[in-house]
């Protein structure tokens, strides 16, 4: 098969971005500039701002000369690669095969690809108007080779699908800069008067290297075919895909529950052959409009049950927003583990946290109300009550210690202490009244005190004296005195019985 390659470029990438998140800068000068060798240098430039005579590569000083409105922002660093791998997963729908161009461009291998879009002049059609629908200023090139791509994206100015074997006629009347060649071997071209590419082609290459270099004989026999240039994929295959394109846009719920069927049907018989059991799963949807909506669930346990986990995007599907239709659903599953084969059951029992139901109930619940709501809590070896409890990472986590049973403990403790107003008859004995966020509580029974020292080796502070009191409606609280009783004593409350 005869390879092809598209160029993207991406003339005013972090200009586009910001303006679309700030559209009050659409019609404004703006620039990015960072500091280089004493000197603030412009980074990127809308284009507005160089239709006023601004270019990357200038000093920012001399810019706000030229116009008064110019507003300079400063460069975040990292921002084009941030932006081209987005870009190029969304381009991931178009070929399997995206690497990024830093700093402003993609390069697609497409071989195969453009025929399903009617041929390679649709399949280029598509992509630009959708990513210029989108807000970015795109350019694009097809050729035989990637410089050749590159070049014409970015200089070219006829067709911009140059057809197989014509890279080298294509490339003849193109600055040298079109081979993306080093700054000092430019300017050595430019000195000696080679102008167009052609200017040079029929020099020998001894000559060439002798002059420029091998590097710069690389690119040139790169972009005409004569050696091969390695791609790097944006990222390496998810191990854990399911691709399900639609022959129609999909709009309806009915529609999405089947796609996802399907999809979890083929991954979790995957899944179940090797023995592992997914602990998060991703739905990425991709419609016509070029956007992208997800779904993503997480479970308890490893599973492969193919119900259970239908259940939990079923709770996802009104959020996902079809618009004018999806075109691909893709599901991933980047987190799994394995899991032991279930066997059959000898004898009754009880299994307790080992219940696959129950794991399956939490992540039901977690689907409706969220994950962050649902704790589980285990022992920790500390007196300090804010110390003796750790959150579990998950329902197979065993604690390290076992739970305090010789002191009564609250089923409910607050994070931080609440400061409250007490009344007591006499001096270190039990409080009688006390008032919390506004309410009095008259205490009926009273049980301490309990004096716990703070762990000296964490840090300093008061000891606290615990008293576990009733009041008159029947409700039990914890309330300590923090160090020895004095004259303004400091009680606070730490925790609700059931």
């Amino acid at each position: 098969m005869q390879k092809r390659f598209m160029a993207i470029w991406f003339r005013h990438l972090t200009t586009d971005w910001l303006a679309l998140r700030q559209p009050e800068l659409k019609d404004v000068p703006f620039v990015f500039a960072k500091p280089e060798r004493n000197h603030i240098i412009i980074t990127a430039a809308n284009p507005v701002a160089e239709m006023q005579g601004i270019y990357r590569g200038m000093a920012a000083a001399d810019a706000k000369a030229i116009t008064t409105n110019l507003q300079v922002l400063d460069h975040i660093e990292g921002k084009e690669a941030k932006l081209l791998r987005q870009l190029g997963l969304w381009g991931i729908r178009y070929t399997p095969i995206v690497a990024v161009d830093l700093p402003d461009g993609l390069i697609l291998d497409i071989s195969g690809c453009a025929h399903l879009w009617g041929g390679e002049r649709g399949y280029l059609k598509e992509i630009v108007n959708k990513l210029r629908t989108s807000g970015y200023n795109a350019r694009a090139a097809i050729a035989d080779t990637i410089g050749a791509a590159w070049a014409v994206a970015r200089f070219g100015k006829a067709t911009p699908i140059i057809e197989n074997g014509l890279q080298v006629q294509a490339l003849l009347n193109l600055p040298p800069a079109s081979l993306r060649l080093e700054t000092l071997v430019l300017e050595k071209l430019q000195k000696l008067g080679f102008t167009p590419i052609k200017s040079f082609m029929q020099i020998p290459r001894a000559v060439l290297r002798r002059r420029f270099g091998e590097g710069f004989l690389l690119r040139l026999a790169q972009a005409m075919g004569l050696e091969d240039e390695p791609l790097k994929p944006l990222i390496p295959p998810v191990p854990y895909t399911e691709r399900l394109p639609c022959l129609e846009p999909v709009r309806t719920a009915k529609a999405i529950e089947i796609a996802i069927q399907k999809l979890l049907e083929t991954l979790c018989a995957r899944l179940q052959a090797e023995g592992k059991g997914i602990r998060k799963a991703m739905l990425k949807c991709y419609r016509v409009d070029g956007k992208m909506v997800q779904a993503a669930i997480t479970t308890n346990r490893g599973s492969h049950n193919v119900p259970h986990l239908f259940k939990l995007f079923e709770l996802q599907i009104s959020k996902i927003e079809p618009a004018l239709g999806i075109e691909l659903f893709l599901l991933e599953a980047p987190k799994v583990e394995d899991i032991d084969v279930l066997q059959e059951k000898l004898w009754a029992g009880n299994p307790g946290l080992q219940d696959t139901a129950l794991a399956e109930l939490l992540d039901r619940i977690a689907g409706k109300i969220g994950p962050g709501r649902i704790r589980r809590y285990l022992p920790a070896e500390h007196y300090w009550p804010e110390r003796s409890v750790n959150q579990a990472a998950s329902l197979t986590e065993t604690p390290t210690t076992k739970w305090r049973t010789d002191r009564l403990r609250p089923m409910r403790i607050l994070a931080r202490p609440e400061p409250v107003e007490v009344m007591a008859l006499l001096p270190d004995y039990p409080p009688k009244v006390f008032t919390y966020k506004g309410r009095r509580h008259v205490i009926e029974k009273a049980d301490g005190p309990e004096r716990i020292e703070r762990e000296w080796w964490h840090d300093k502070g008061e000891h606290r004296d615990y008293y576990a009191v009733e009041d008159s409606d029947g409700q039990r609280y914890w309330l300590f005195r923090s160090g020895h009783y004095d004259a303004t004593p400091q009680w606070y409350l730490h925790g609700f019985f059931a």
